[in-house]
C-alpha cells in the first residue's frame, strides 16, 4: 500500500525524472554508435548463445512455480533475483553438460525414459509422487491413471508434467555421466600399495629450525627483483573477480511533521465516521490500509495499546486513534463470544481438479468430489469409528499416511474459516461436512478446550505517507549533494558540513545484490560497474524504496591478474622471508652437512619426532611443511639433508629411523577406498566444476539486471 501510495501521490515528480533517465539512456546507446545495435545476448556458453527472451521465459517458469510451491501472490525482489541467478547457473549447467553427452554420445532412450516413468523400479520422484496414501508406498497404478488422463488436465499441468519429464531425463543421463567417469578411475595394485605404504610407513627424525621470525627484517635487503620474482612465480593465486568499493550517503524519505499532522487530521475524521458506521466491514475495507481481520481473539492477541479496552468494553466501543511506527490505527469492539482456544478434530478430504494445493494427478470435477463426500459422511455418519480407515483409503491431505486423518489439537483460527466454525459450532463426537478452498471435508470433532472470552475487532491501520512537497524536499537534499560536489574530496567535505553520515561497501562484485541498508541496490551497482565511471566520480541520484542515495566510487580492481603495485604490501611478508630463506640456507650450508655442528654453532634447537608418515600435513611445532616432509622420506637412515627452505623457517633434518610398512598379502581393500574416494568427489559435483572452469562462459547479465 505504501508503495502504491507513493507513486499515486509522486506521479508527476516521477514522471520528471524517468524522463530525464530515459533521455540519458537513448543518448547514452547514441553516443555508442554501431556498438549499440548490435543485439547483446545475456550470455554465451562454450559457443551457444542464450538469448533474453530464452533467459526470462525459464525465469517467468520459474517464479510460477515459487508461487505455486509457496502458495505466494508475489515474491520479492530479492527472491527474484535469486531465482534468475538459479536459472543462469542451471542453463550454463544445461549447455556445458549436453556437449558432454553428445561427445560422449550418452543418450536416455524412449525404452528408458518410460521405464524411468512407469517401469517397475522407476524414478525416485516418481516413487515418491506417486504413493499410496494409506500405505507410503509407490504404487503404479496411479501414475499410470495420471498419465491416462494427462490430456484431459489443464494446459498448466501438462506444462507441468513435461517440465518434470525433463528433469528425470537429465538427472538419469547425469547418473549415466557420473557412472561412466567412476569406472574409468580403476587403481592398480602398484598404486594402492604406494599409498598403503605412503600411509602406513613412519619416520623417526631429528631436526634443527631456523626461524624467519627470528631475523630482524631490518636485517634482510628485499629489491624489486625479488618482488617481481615471486609475483611471477605465484601470480596465479592473486586472480581475481572485477571488485568495486563505493561510499555512500543515504536520505530516508520519512514522513515530516506537517505530513503528521495532515494524516492525523484525516484519522480523526475516519474515527468519529467509525463510531456510528453501521456497514462496519464495508467501511474498513474502504478506509484501512490493511484486509479486514474477522477472526475471534483471545486476551493477549491484540496489540497493548487497545488489549485491554477491547476485553473490557461494551461492543460497538471505539478506540481514539494512536500511532506506533508512522501507522494510525483504531479499533471498534464488534463482537464478544465464548469459544475454546483448542480444538481437535480428524477428517477426511476429497479434493478435485482445480482445488487450492490440490495435488496434480487428481482430475476429478468439482460435483464428482461432492458426490463421493456424501457418500463417505453418510457412511461416517452411521460409523463414526470408520473415519480412520476410509481416510486412509480415500482422503487426498498429503499427510494422511503419517496421521490416518488426525489433525490433533490445534489453535482457533488457525484452520481455514468453513472447518474451523465446524469444529467450533459442534460437540465432541459429532460429524459435519463442509465444503472449503481445499475441497470437501467429512469432520468429525474429537476435542474441543474450555471456553474462553474472545472477541471479534475491526480494525483501521493507516500509514503515514511523505507527502509529494517532502519528497521533493528530500530528493532536493541528495541532489544537492550530488550535483555541487563532482569529486571524492567535495564529496567527503559536504558531508562533514551537513552533518550526514557516510557508509562503505567493499568487496562490490558485478552481480552483487546487497549492500548494507539498502533495498534492491541494483541500480547502484549499475553505476559503480560502468566502464565511464572513474574512481573519484560521485554518482546521481538513486531512489532505492523509500530512500534516495547518493555514493562515490572509492576503488575499482579489474578482472584478471592484478599490477604488482596494486598488490606489492599483500606481498612483503611472503617475499621477504623468501629472501630470509635464502640468507639462512645459506648461513647452514656452511658445515658441510654435520649436523652436530649446525645445532652447535648456530645455537638451534634439536628437535626429535618419532612418528611422522608421509601423508602428514604438519611438523611438530610449525604448520603446513609439506618440502620438509617430502625430503625425510627421500633420505637413508642416519642422512642429514641438505638446508630445506620451508614456510616458516629453513630446516636441516636428520633421518634416525624409517619404519617401513609391513607387506600385505592383497591390496585390494586399498584400492576400494581409494575408489570410493573418488566416487564421493564425483558425486560432489567435482567433474562439472572442472567442466566449467576449463570452459568459455561469457556472462553479460549485468547489461539486463
Amino acid at each position: 500500500m505504501a508503495v502504491i501510495g507513493n507513486i499515486r501521490k509522486h506521479s508527476t515528480f516521477l514522471i520528471i525524472i524517468i524522463g530525464i533517465a530515459l533521455a540519458a539512456f537513448v543518448l547514452g546507446d547514441f553516443a555508442k554508435g554501431s556498438r549499440g545495435s548490435r543485439e547483446i545476448n545475456i550470455g554465451n556458453v562454450a559457443g551457444e548463445d542464450i538469448t533474453i527472451m530464452d533467459f526470462n521465459q525459464k525465469v517467468d517458469q520459474f517464479i510460477q512455480n515459487t508461487k505455486q510451491q509457496q502458495n505466494k501472490e508475489r515474491l520479492t525482489s530479492d527472491e527474484i533475483y535469486r531465482l534468475k541467478e538459479d536459472t543462469w547457473k542451471q542453463m550454463v549447467r544445461e549447455i556445458l553438460m549436453e556437449k558432454e553427452y553428445d561427445e560422449l554420445g550418452l543418450t536416455v532412450t524412449t525404452e528408458e525414459l518410460f521405464d524411468l516413468v512407469q517401469g517397475p523400479n522407476p524414478h525416485p520422484l516418481i516413487k515418491q509422487y506417486f504413493a499410496d496414501p494409506s500405505t507410503g508406498q509407490y504404487n503404479r497404478s496411479l501414475i499410470i491413471d495420471y498419465l491416462q488422463n494427462l490430456d484431459n488436465l489443464p494446459a498448466e499441468s501438462k506444462q507441468q508434467w513435461i517440465a518434470f519429464e525433463e528433469y528425470i531425463r537429465n538427472d538419469y543421463l547425469s547418473t549415466k555421466y557420473k557412472a561412466l567417469v567412476n569406472k574409468g578411475y580403476y587403481i592398480p595394485t602398484e598404486l594402492a600399495k604406494m599409498a598403503y605404504t605412503e600411509d602406513n610407513s613412519n619416520a623417526a627424525i631429528t631436526y634443527v629450525a631456523s626461524k624467519y621470525a627470528d631475523l630482524a627484517d631490518s636485517l634482510v635487503k628485499v629489491t624489486d627483483a625479488d618482488y617481481e620474482a615471486y609475483y611471477e612465480k605465484n601470480k596465479d593465486r592473486y586472480e581475481q573477480e572485477a571488485i568495486r568499493e563505493i561510499e555512500y550517503v543515504t536520505f530516508d524519505i520519512k514522513p515530516s511533521m506537517k505530513d503528521m499532522e495532515t494524516a492525523r487530521r484525516n484519522m480523526d475524521q475516519i474515527y468519529q465516521e467509525f463510531k456510528t458506521v453501521e456497514n462496519v466491514t464495508r467501511f474498513v475495507k474502504s478506509t484501512s490500509d490493511t484486509p479486514v481481520d474477522s477472526t475471534w481473539k483471545a486476551s493477549g492477541q491484540l496489540p497493548v495499546q487497545i488489549d485491554s479496552i477491547m476485553f473490557n468494553s461494551e461492543i460497538g466501543t471505539v478506540t481514539e486513534p494512536y500511532l506506533n511506527n508512522y501507522v494510525f490505527t483504531t479499533a471498534r469492539l464488534v463482537d464478544i463470544g465464548y469459544r475454546p482456544d483448542s480444538l481437535k478434530a480428524s477428517h477426511i478430504l476429497i479434493a478435485y481438479a482445480g482445488a487450492l494445493r490440490a495435488n496434480p494427478e487428481i482430475n476429478r470435477s468439482k460435483k464428482e468430489a461432492e458426490e463421493i463426500a456424501d457418500s463417505l459422511y453418510n457412511v461416517v455418519k452411521k460409523s463414526s469409528s470408520s473415519l480412520t480407515e476410509l481416510a486412509m483409503e480415500f482422503s487426498d491431505d498429503g499427510s494422511v499416511a503419517q496421521n490416518s486423518g488426525d489433525l490433533g489439537w490445534f489453535a482457533d483460527g488457525q484452520m481455514v474459516y468453513a472447518f474451523n466454525e465446524a469444529v467450533v459450532n459442534s460437540k465432541v463426537g459429532d460429524i459435519s461436512m463442509v465444503e472449503t478452498p481445499f475441497g470437501y471435508h467429512i469432520i468429525k470433532t474429537t476435542g474441543k478446550k474450555e471456553d474462553v472470552k474472545k472477541v471479534k475487532v475491526a480494525m483501521i491501520n493507516r500509514e503515514i505517507i511523505e507527502s509529494n512537497e517532502t519528497y521533493q524536499k528530500t530528493f532536493s537534499k541528495a541532489s544537492k549533494l550530488a550535483s555541487e560536489n563532482k569529486t571524492i574530496e567535495a564529496f567527503n567535505n559536504a558531508i562533514t558540513e551537513e552533518g550526514l553520515t557516510k557508509k562503505t561497501a567493499n568487496n562490490l562484485q558485478q552481480m552483487s545484490n546487497f549492500i548494507s541498508g539498502l533495498q534492491n541496490p541494483r541500480q547502484l551497482v549499475h553505476w559503480a560497474f560502468n566502464e565511464n565511471t572513474e574512481v573519484g566520480d560521485v554518482s546521481p541520484v538513486f531512489d532505492l524504496e523509500g530512500m534516495f542515495v547518493v555514493a562515490t566510487l572509492k576503488s575499482k580492481t579489474e578482472k584478471g591478474y592484478p599490477e604488482l603495485e596494486d598488490i606489492k604490501d599483500r606481498l612483503t611478508v611472503f617475499v621477504t622471508n623468501e629472501v630470509k630463506g635464502e640468507m639462512l640456507a645459506k648461513e647452514m650450508s656452511g658445515f658441510n652437512n654435520d649436523f652436530e655442528q649446525i645445532a652447535q654453532e648456530l645455537n638451534l634447537e634439536k628437535v626429535d619426532v618419532n612418528s611422522l608418515t608421509f601423508s602428514s600435513r604438519n611438523i611438530q611445532g610449525f604448520g603446513a611443511e609439506n618440502k620438509v616432509i617430502g625430503t625425510v622420506f627421500g633420505l637413508n637412515e642416519t642422512e642429514v639433508s641438505d638446508p630445506i627452505i620451508g614456510n616458516g623457517a629453513v630446516f636441516v633434518v636428520k633421518l634416525s629411523k624409517l619404519m617401513e610398512a609391513p607387506e600385505k598379502e592383497n591390496y585390494t581393500q586399498n584400492s576400494t577406498t581409494l575408489e570410493n574416494a573418488f566416487t564421493q568427489r564425483v558425486n560432489q559435483d567435482f567433474p562439472y566444476r572442472a567442466i566449467e572452469e576449463a570452459s568459455e562462459i561469457e556472462d553479460n547479465r549485468s547489461l539486463f539486471y
